[in-house]
Parts: C-alpha cells; sequence; structure tokens
C-alpha cells in the first residue's frame, strides 16, 4: 500500500498513470532551439483559468503578451467573448486566431481589434475545431492553419446535423439527474459531412477548396501549408483504406493530387502523415508502411517518388528534421521492437549513422534547421534525461547535459523494487511475443497478474522509465507478466495487421499462451492467475476468460467495450470496416453472444459519464451475463469520465482492484 500511495502522490491518476520524471517545458525548449535562429520574440501567447471539455480540448482565459510594451492583452476582450480556445499566433505575428462557440476569430494586433472570421455556426455547425470525433480519434483540437505569409487561414468546416447524439444522466448535480448529450457516431451511423476552407485575411472572403467535389464519406484529419504557399489537405476515405494529400491553390480554389495511398487488404495509418517533413523547394520526406515496414521515403514536389530511403525491416517511428546545408535527415527508428534510436542519414549518400547510445528509448526534438536537437534518454533504471546536442551532417560536434532527474532516479531506488525482465513468448503458433516480467523478491510462489492494453497498433513493453500500478503490485507479493500480444507495434504491418477485421479472438490466445508460459515457471503459482485491462484492454480481457482452457482464476476489466456496433466510427471501422461490409467480424468480436461461456470471478469497472466507451456497454453486457445466470463483481463510479480521476475515485479504485486481487488470488 505504501507504494501505491507512492505512486498517486506523484501523478494522481489510475492504471495509466506514471511515475514520470521531469520534463523540459516546451518554453525552455524553444528557447534552446531558437538560439541564432531569426524568430520574432516579442509576443507569446499564453492561457490560465482553463475548463476541460474531452481528452484534449479546454477553454481558457487566453492572453497575448507584447513583451517589449508590458503589455498582457485577453484574447476575445473586444467582443466580450470569455473564455476562448486553441489560440495560433500567425507567422508574421501580426493575428491571433481563435475559437469560441464553434466559430473562428481573429485578433489583429497591429490595432488591438478583433473580428469573427465565421458567424454560422451553431451547437452542430463547427468551423475550425475539432468535434468530439476528430479530437478522440485523429488527436487534434484545431483543424485550422496558417498561411506562411499570414493571408490565409484554412479550417476545416463540420456539419453535425445528421450525427446521431448520446445522451447520458448526472446523478450528482442535486435533486434531480441532470442530462448531457453529444454527437457522437457509432460505427457504421452518419459522420459529420467536412470541407474545407480558406479565409482571406485582406478581403475577408471564405471560398471552398475542391477537395471532395464527390461529396464523399470522407475525413480531412490534417491541414498544412508548404513553404511556396500551397495549402495541403490530408483527406482519408470512411474505411481509413485509402488516404490522399492534396495541394491546393487558395485562390482558385483548385486542387490536385500530391500522393495517394490505397490498400485492399490493410487500414493505411493516416497518423504516419504528422511525421512527414517539407524541404525548402517543395520536395518533402514521407513516411509510409506501403512496402510492409514504415520507410522514409523522398518525393518531388510534384509528388513523383524518387527512393526510398531507410531499410527494410525495420520500422521508422519518427521523421525529425532535415538540415539542408548538409542534406542530412535525422530520424527515430526501432532496431528491436522494445527500443528507440536515433539516426542521421544523407540524402545523397545514402549512409547511416547510429547518433545515440545505449539500450533503452531515445527520443528528440530538433532546431528547425536541423542543427541542434535536445535528445531525451530513458530506460528501465534510468529517469528522463536531457542532453543539448549540436550536430554537422552525421557529426556530434558537442553535448551538453540539461537534465539527470538523479534526485528522482535515487527517490524510486530507495523502495527497493526489481526492474523488469524483458521476455519473448511463443504463443501456439510459435511466433514471437514481446513481454516483460516483474517478479516480487521471495523464495515463495507468487501470484501472477498479467497486464495488457492489446489493441491494435499498441505497445506496452517499452525500454523505458514507466513506474506505474505493477510496482504497487509487486510490493503487495504479485508477480507482473505485461504482455504485446499480436496487432502490436513495431514489429512490421503485416504484424500490425494480425487482427485486423477480426478483433478480439488472436489477441486473446496470446494472452493465454503468455499465461500459459508463465504458469510452467518455478517461481510462479499458475493456480492463481489474474489478468487485467482497461478499455481495450478491458473488452480483451473479458473476451480472453470467456475461451475455453484459459488460465485465468480471475480478471479485472476497466471500462470495457463489450460491442464494437457501440464504439466510435472513426476508431472502430479503422480495424473493421463498416457492419455494413464486415457484419461477421462484428458478431464474432462481440462479448455479448460470449457472456454465456464466461469462467472465473471478474470485477467490471466504469464511471458512468464516460464519454468515450459508454457505460451503456458494461450495461449490455451485465444484461448478457444475468441472463446467462453468471455472477460478477461491478465498481461504478458516478459522473466519472473513461480516466476515473474525479476527487478520491483513483485511488479507491486502486483499492477497490487490489482487495478484488487479495480475495481471488
Amino acid at each position: 500500500m505504501k507504494i501505491l500511495l507512492f505512486i498517486l502522490s506523484v501523478l494522481p491518476g489510475i492504471l495509466a498513470g506514471d511515475y514520470n520524471a521531469k520534463t523540459l517545458s516546451a518554453e525552455k525548449q524553444d528557447s534552446i532551439l531558437s538560439v541564432g535562429q531569426e524568430t520574432s520574440q516579442r509576443y507569446r501567447l499564453e492561457y490560465e483559468n482553463a475548463d476541460k471539455l474531452f481528452r484534449h480540448s479546454q477553454v481558457a482565459d487566453w492572453y497575448i503578451v507584447d513583451t517589449q510594451r508590458n503589455i498582457r492583452k485577453q484574447l476575445g476582450a473586444g467582443l466580450n467573448l470569455g473564455k476562448v480556445r486553441d489560440a495560433q499566433l500567425s507567422p508574421n505575428g501580426r493575428y491571433v486566431a481563435f475559437a469560441k462557440d464553434n466559430n473562428l476569430y481573429i485578433h489583429k494586433l497591429d490595432f488591438g481589434t478583433e473580428i469573427a472570421v465565421t458567424k454560422d455556426a451553431n451547437a452542430d455547425i463547427i468551423n475550425g475545431i475539432a468535434d468530439w470525433l476528430y479530437e478522440e480519434e485523429f488527436g487534434t483540437t484545431a483543424l485550422f492553419a496558417w498561411s506562411p505569409d499570414s493571408k490565409q487561414l484554412a479550417f476545416v468546416r463540420l456539419d453535425e446535423r445528421e450525427v446521431p447524439a448520446f445522451a447520458w444522466q448526472n446523478y450528482l448535480t442535486g435533486q434531480y439527474p441532470t442530462a448531457d448529450t453529444l454527437r457522437y457516431p457509432k460505427a457504421g451511423c452518419d459522420n459529420a459531412k467536412a470541407s474545407v476552407c480558406v479565409y482571406d485575411v485582406p478581403t475577408k472572403g471564405i471560398l471552398t477548396m475542391q477537395v471532395n467535389t464527390e461529396k464523399a464519406d470522407v475525413y480531412f484529419p490534417r491541414l498544412r501549408w508548404t513553404n511556396s504557399g500551397e495549402l495541403i489537405v490530408l483527406r482519408v476515405n470512411r474505411d481509413q483504406t485509402k488516404m490522399e494529400v492534396f495541394a491546393c491553390n487558395a485562390k482558385s480554389t483548385v486542387a490536385h493530387p500530391l500522393y495517394k495511398e490505397e490498400s485492399k487488404k490493410y487500414f493505411v495509418e493516416y497518423a504516419l502523415f504528422d511525421q512527414w517533413l517539407w524541404l525548402a523547394d517543395d520536395s518533402f520526406v514521407a513516411l509510409s508502411e506501403k512496402d510492409g515496414w514504415r520507410r522514409a521515403y523522398l518525393y518531388s514536389a510534384q509528388g513523383i517518388q524518387q527512393r526510398a530511403l531507410t531499410p527494410e525491416n525495420i520500422d521508422v517511428t519518427a521523421l525529425y528534421a532535415v538540415d539542408e546545408a548538409t542534406q542530412t535527415l535525422y530520424y527515430q527508428a526501432a532496431p528491436t521492437p522494445s527500443t528507440r534510436q536515433l539516426y542521421a542519414l544523407n540524402l545523397k549518400k545514402a549512409d547511416i549513422t547510429l547518433l545515440s547510445d545505449g539500450e533503452g528509448t531515445h527520443s528528440a526534438r530538433f532546431s528547425k534547421d536541423g542543427k541542434r536537437m535536445i535528445e531525451c534518454f530513458q530506460s528501465f533504471d534510468t529517469p528522463n534525461t536531457y542532453t543539448l546536442c549540436t550536430l554537422k551532417g552525421n557529426k556530434m560536434i558537442s553535448r551538453e547535459r540539461l537534465e539527470d532527474n538523479s534526485a528522482v532516479r535515487e527517490a524510486w531506488q530507495a523502495n527497493q523494487l526489481p526492474e523488469p525482465q524483458q521476455l519473448r513468448i511463443p504463443n501456439a503458433n510459435g511466433q514471437e511475443l514481446e513481454a516483460m516480467l516483474l517478479s516480487p523478491i521471495t523464495n515463495n510462489q507468487s501470484p501472477l497478474v498479467v497486464m495488457h492494453y492489446s489493441g491494435p497498433a499498441s505497445q506496452r513493453v517499452l525500454n523505458r522509465w514507466r513506474k506505474k500500478f505493477e510496482y504497487a503490485l509487486v510490493a503487495e507479493g504479485y508477480a507482473v507478466l505485461i504482455v504485446d500480444p499480436r496487432g502490436s507495434d513495431c514489429k512490421g504491418r503485416a504484424w500490425r495487421n494480425e487482427t485486423y477485421m477480426s478483433l478480439g479472438e488472436k489477441e486473446a490466445e496470446d494472452l493465454i499462451a503468455a499465461a500459459k508460459w508463465a504458469a510452467q515457471q518455478e517461481y510462479i503459482d499458475g493456480d492463481r492467475i489474474a489478468l487485467l485491462g482497461w478499455s481495450y484492454g478491458g473488452y480483451e480481457t473479458l473476451y480472453t476468460m470467456s475461451m475455453q482452457g484459459h488460465p485465468f482464476k480471475a480478471g479485472i476489466a476497466i471500462a470495457p467495450v463489450t460491442d464494437w456496433r457501440l464504439y466510435d466510427s472513426a476508431y472502430t471501422e479503422r480495424y473493421m470496416r463498416r457492419p455494413q461490409v464486415n457484419d461477421r467480424g462484428y458478431r464474432e468480436a462481440s462479448l455479448l453472444p460470449l457472456a454465456k461461456d464466461l469462467t472465473g470471478n471478474v470485477l467490471i469497472i466504469h464511471g458512468t459519464a464516460d464519454d468515450n466507451v459508454h457505460v451503456q456497454h458494461t450495461m449490455q453486457y451485465i444484461d448478457a451475463l444475468v441472463r446467462a445466470d453468471k455472477q460478477f463483481e461491478m465498481q461504478l463510479y458516478p459522473d466519472d469520465n473513461h480516466h476515473l480521476r474525479r476527487g478520491n475515485n483513483a485511488m479507491h479504485m486502486h483499492n477497490r482492484v487490489l482487495r478484488f486481487l487479495a480475495k481471488e488470488l
């Protein structure tokens, strides 16, 4: 219990909460990386009094600070808007774009005035910001972007009028519950209709780009501009099997295709677009897994592939920068699934140099010219260590340590807990599963808790500084096995897509194989094994414990998906396509008909105001359990969401989990 209190005191939270080392603030990183660059430092944006909306979004009191005149002015004050969101300073430092109540606004710094860019917004018409689906599944809150010359503001317009609404009750609001509603497109249901617009600052006109003249059911998750002023639009089809990149003339609205990738066998990973790098002449370095691995490719400004840059059989995980003076590309890759290293690649000679040193996870943030980076290194026993590096091509000119978090390491080591042992465990097909094991220091056989997430392209087994709830379990005498089953990341595209169109079964087979392997180890009590997962992991826990011959005595499922028809369209259809074309896959992946086969005791935990995995999932599943005369345990948290961080809920839930495990194992 002491370790649990220690973890929660550092970062109040959940099974997904970290005991993190210190990180460098974005402001500090920016100030270091902007040294010697011609960047305007006169204005900066800051906010306070933030009110959380969903996973990433918030409204707040935003301010523009004039550092030369020492003046601080609130955005939106001229129009009495109150709290606003997603403020962005224009490249020329003369404007700030921001959003309020689904409309976009511009603050003009030269005159201190404000103007509405759009005026047609309401609850269902959204200009320039993400709806719930775009925020949750495409990882963005702002869907607008300034042109390099600051004369145009591009934005995505979403029309949600045909999107079904989901409602839930709030029970802690007074004598009568209140209700919240949310436009939430479930698998196969109507999505928001999306279009791409450009606001011209000098003329105050708005034009719609010709990127969806066929009015297809598509997503526009990213906008960006080239150096020459063309608007780049990423378009993804509904099934996410086709990704297209268009270059638009913001004045004529004409769009021409720059890149297209399509697959009849797999989904196409839109998120790799975030790593693309544009060079000064508008040629670009793209990241794609079209050849079976995530590789970097060089394209001309016209979208013609020049050549592959990085080798086969290794997944590139980030593109950082190009130093055009030395023609050097800097990137991160996974030479093994559990490690991350930094590399320099000469674009002319194709020579690759390993820049990082030491087994673990190396990441970096680069200056725009590619001549400096802040390297972050972490491993099982090393907290975040930051080093400022100066580079010239593939050569390291200088290194300066900024932060080593030695105090954090010493504080953690005082707990005298073991570090993970990395393993590769064979599944029933002889394929190797990445895993890591934490064993308590004891001469007796220990009960085992298998922890997992298991979702497509996810990864839990990484050599990094990660001090989470598993250490509280170890301190209580449990061994902990963390497993990445089929479908996990950084083992090539075929492995990532092992579960495509048929979620559930293969991951369950691998979790069973890993647990049975562990049960054969002399230090594990094979009769006392539990399975624990959250969200997708909760789904997979219940699926696995409905399989014949599983070795789990107990399971804990937190905020579980129980039927993929109830989950959101963008995530579910990415891996399952729509129910209209994959009815069998949805039926076989549902937990509802499997409830009758559940064996072992389960604890199901859910927040009643979960906007992500609705409590409806749990309610439908427990109804199926009751009809099958299956007993279970349940813990609800009123008015809390997917993360269960409201009030004392995190501590209460952890204690509930520990008490359940103590009783069952």
